[in-house]
C-alpha cells in the first residue's frame, strides 16, 4: 500500500499570467467558479469558512456559497450555531475554495454580517421542504442524546406543518463576508505556485500584488 504521505504532486504548467487576470477580483472569481464547474469539480461552490470565537479558539467547516455579488460571499447558517456565534460575537472571516483537481485555491479574507431579513426569507423559501424542515428540528452544535431523537423531531415537525408552508426559523439566516482580500493560487511544477492577491483599498479600490510562492 502507497504512503500517502510520501507522494510527490506535480501542479502542471497552467500558468496565471499577469496579463490573464481581470482588474475586479470579483469578476475574476465568477470566472474561476465557472472554470471549477465546467471542469467538474465536485460542489465547486464549497468553501471553507474560519471563523474566531470570542475566547479566540478558531475553527473551520466547509459550507455552500450561495451568491457572490459586489457586497461579497454569501452563505445561510443557523445564527445559534458555532459558526454564527462566533460571527455575531466576532465578523472576522475566511474562506477557502479548494478546487484540488484542477489546481487552484482562492482564499478570502473578510467580514461577514447578517444579511437582510426578507433576503433569508426568500432564499429558505427556495429550500427543498425536507431542509426546511430539518432547519427547525436541528438546534444546530448543539449535543443531542441519540439520531432516533433528532428523527423523532423531524417526524412531529412534518405532521406540525402538513398541508402548510414551513416558516423561516427565527435563528436562520444568511450572512455576507465582504472582501478585503483576494487571492489567486495556481499551482505549478516544483512548487514554484502562481499567487495573485488584491487587497481593497481605503478608496474602495483593489491593489494588486504578485505573491511568492
Amino acid at each position: 500500500m502507497s504512503d500517502p504521505l510520501s507522494q510527490h504532486t506535480d501542479y502542471g504548467q497552467l500558468p496565471l499570467n499577469d496579463s490573464d487576470v481581470l482588474d475586479d477580483p470579483l469578476e475574476q472569481f465568477r470566472l474561476w467558479l465557472s472554470n471549477a464547474s465546467d471542469s467538474s469539480v465536485y460542489e465547486p461552490n464549497a468553501m471553507v469558512l474560519s471563523t474566531v470565537s470570542t475566547d479566540n479558539s478558531p475553527s473551520s467547516r466547509t459550507v455552500l456559497l450561495r451568491a457572490i455579488d459586489d457586497a461579497g460571499f454569501e452563505f445561510f447558517t443557523n445564527y445559534s450555531s458555532i459558526k454564527g456565534r462566533a460571527l455575531l460575537a466576532n465578523p472576522a472571516a475566511a474562506l477557502v475554495f479548494p478546487w484540488y483537481s484542477i489546481h487552484r485555491q482562492v482564499l478570502v479574507q473578510g467580514r461577514a454580517l447578517p444579511v437582510a431579513e426578507a433576503l433569508s426569507d426568500a432564499y429558505f423559501a427556495t429550500r427543498p421542504r425536507g431542509s426546511q424542515i430539518a432547519a427547525h428540528a436541528s438546534e444546530q452544535s448543539q449535543p443531542i442524546a441519540s439520531r432516533a431523537l433528532l428523527e423523532q423531531r423531524v417526524a412531529e415537525l412534518e405532521a406540525k406543518f402538513e398541508g402548510g408552508d414551513v416558516p423561516r426559523p427565527d435563528d436562520w439566516g444568511g450572512f455576507v463576508v465582504a472582501p478585503h482580500t483576494i487571492e489567486f493560487w495556481q499551482g505549478r511544477s516544483s512548487r514554484l505556485h502562481d499567487r495573485v492577491r488584491f487587497v481593497r483599498a481605503e478608496s474602495g479600490q483593489w491593489d494588486r500584488m504578485r505573491l511568492q510562492p
